[in-house]
Order: structure tokens, then sequence, then C-alpha cells
């Protein structure tokens, strides 16, 4: 669904490069049908995989015993190992409809796949990088978006320039953006599409409320929930945080030998408390040298677009004793593609030198990292 958009874009730069593209349509199920089939193939390969790999499969819903050692019971049937690991993921959470009255109307990232038609109205709420995603995918698109954040700015525990640099580039591109905006109800008008009333709360200023009206895509990004529920792992031994993530240290052991737990069931925090404190620790006691850069693209360069300026570098982040790179934050097209690369010279140890000692291929936006001063 990113590529389809990055099409759109394209095309909206088309004229300033000379080409006359009139009534250029785009028809969102043609794209819908290859990428489900995309997706169908993928599973296919996946489970082959498995298949070939001579894996026992069990299908049904597992739930630990209390049995002395651990063990899964599936469709009433009991299997026992020495190493049980938990991967059961999360699901995006949805804010309960006690909480905000017809929250329930809305939908999730998941139910975005399922979507026939492009919306004519799309609200997004939330701020991480799914709304993100979703919001600059259907409004690049042709959908009139707005995003309803809590705070003034997007991608919040990204850093910071990259933080404000999104919001900013998100309203150039047109993304109608509510900042210290809340829901309040969601109502159902007779013609089946959805009123949000919101309440938007400034500081230092009085709440104002407001309604948007006529909207037939609410989607939720605030946030995804562990799949832990009726796992039955106070049986095992297995500690939960108060929000249902699964315990576990930096070697993914759970509080129960034998039993080991990985990916969104653990949360974004992975490290136990003590070791996360010694590495901020560390962190701290580390002075830092920081190059930053923003400038626009080559691709930009004939265009009368204002927006996406191509790539935001920054900071690089370097010790001023070595100094060894120990973080590089980029933001753009091809941002993927680059950074790929210089993660693997940063994981063996590269220097701020290291990066000015190589030649720069020019014209390329990957340039810019080996030509900050």
């Amino acid at each position: 669904m990113w590529n389809t958009a990055v099409h759109a874009e394209f095309i909206h730069d088309h004229a300033d490069y000379g080409f006359e593209t009139p009534s250029v349509k785009f028809n969102w199920r043609t794209i819908k049908e290859k990428r489900d089939a995309y997706v169908r193939r993928l599973n296919e390969i996946y489970e082959n995989n498995v298949k070939k790999a001579h894996i026992d499969i069990i299908r049904g819903y597992g739930k630990f015993t209390a049995d002395p050692e651990p063990t899964i019971e599936v469709n009433g049937k009991k299997y026992t190992a020495p190493h049980i690991l938990i991967a059961t993921g999360g699901r995006p959470a949805v804010p309960p409809d006690s909480k905000i009255p017809g929250a329930s109307l809305g939908m999730t990232s998941d139910d975005f796949f399922d979507l026939e038609e492009l919306p004519r109205r799309s609200v997004i709420v939330g701020a991480g990088y799914i709304a993100v995603e979703i919001v600059g995918i259907l409004s690049t698109l042709g959908s009139k978006s707005s995003l309803l954040i809590r705070q003034d700015k997007v991608l919040r525990t990204f850093d910071s320039m990259i933080s404000s640099n999104c919001t900013q580039e998100l309203e150039n591109a047109g993304v109608d953006v509510w900042k210290h905006t809340q829901v309040k109800t969601v109502t159902k008008s007779s013609c089946g599409l959805l009123d949000v009333t919101v309440t938007s709360s400034v500081p230092g200023r009085k709440p104002t409320e407001g309604v948007i009206r006529d909207v037939d895509c609410l989607l939720w990004a605030v946030g995804r929930e562990p799949n832990t529920e009726d796992l039955c792992l106070d049986q095992v031994g297995v500690q939960v945080d108060a929000k249902g993530h699964v315990v576990v240290d930096e070697y993914q052991n759970t509080t129960r030998r034998g039993v080991y737990a990985v990916g969104d069931v653990c949360g974004r925090a992975l490290l136990t408390p003590g070791t996360a404190a010694v590495a901020g620790a560390c962190l701290q006691a580390l002075s830092t040298a920081v190059w930053a850069a923003q400038y626009r693209g080559l691709r930009r360069s004939c265009t009368l677009q204002s927006t996406w300026i191509l790539p935001v570098l920054g900071p690089t982040r370097a010790l001023a004793s070595s100094p060894k790179v120990v973080g590089l934050h980029m933001q753009g097209l091809g941002c993927d593609e680059i950074l790929q690369g210089f993660a693997v010279a940063i994981k063996m140890g590269a220097t701020k030198a290291d990066l000015d000692n190589t030649v720069a291929i020019h014209p390329t936006s990957a340039e810019e990292l080996v030509t900050l001063r």
C-alpha cells in the first residue's frame, strides 16, 4: 500500500518534468486484489517451508496446564517439552465503548486491509508509526484525511528532529492534523456514515469541542495489546506486567525455567529493568558529538512541490572520544535501503572518520552520510 502511495506521489510530480497526465484514475480494488493474492502466496510459502523442515503443525488454541512440567493443552491433548516458546503476538487496541461511546464503530489497522473501496473521508486516531503510515497512504491516494493526536507532534518516541519534520510534512501534504485532540463520542448517522465528536485542549486555552461529519473510515491506531489472556500463564508461573505483556530478561527467558517469549507479546521493552537502567546510565555517561543535515532530494529539484524534503539526516551521533558512530536516523524516500548498509557498518564499529573517508556516490541521497561536516 505504501508503494501504491509512492506511485501517486510520482504522478503529482509529472507535470513539473513536462509530462501531461490528465484524468489519471485510481482503482482501489485492483491493488487490493493483487495485494491479497501476494499475501496468500507468502502464507503458502511459509507453511510449505515449515512442512519441509518436518515441523508438526497443531491447529487449535493452546493454554498452559498445572502439570509439574511445562505443558500445553490443545484440543484436549497435552504436549510437554523442555523448551516452550510463547510467540502469540499482539492485536490493535480499541478504546471500550464505556470510555468512548461508539468507539467500536471504528476499525483498526487489521481492518484497513479489508476495505473494498478508497474511503472518501478518513479519520485516523493515533500518533505512532502505524497511524502515520495509514493516514499518509489514504491522503496521498485521495481520501480527505484527518489525524487526531493527543500532543503536538507525531512519532514522539522517535528522534525529535524526525518527529518535528514528519509532523510538518504531514501537514504540508494535506493531512488535517488535529493537535491536542481526543475523541469524545462516535455516532452513526442515518446514511450510515460516522460523526466523530472531538475535544481539543490546547495548553493554556479553554477546551473546545468539534464534530467531524460523514466519516466512512474511522481507524484507531492507539497501541497494541498482547495476546496473553486465556493462556493460563499463572498455571506455570510465567509473570506478566500490568498490561499483560510477558516479562522476560535479556535472553528472552520468562520467570519459569524452560519457557521463553519473543515479539509483541513481550511489549516494547525487551530487557529487564535492571539491564535497561544500566544501559541508560552508561549512555548518560557518554559524551557525544552530533551531526545533522536536511536537504531537498534530487527527485524534487525540478518540482514546485514543497513537501517531502528528502532526506532528513539527524542526528548522527559519535562518541567524542573514539569517535565511534553510535546512532543514525534518516527520514525520506529510499532510507530503508540506505540504512541497512550503514547499520552493518555501525555494528562493526565504524567511526566518523570511516564515513568521512568513504567516496561519495553522486548524485545520491546516501552520499550525504559521508559528506557530513
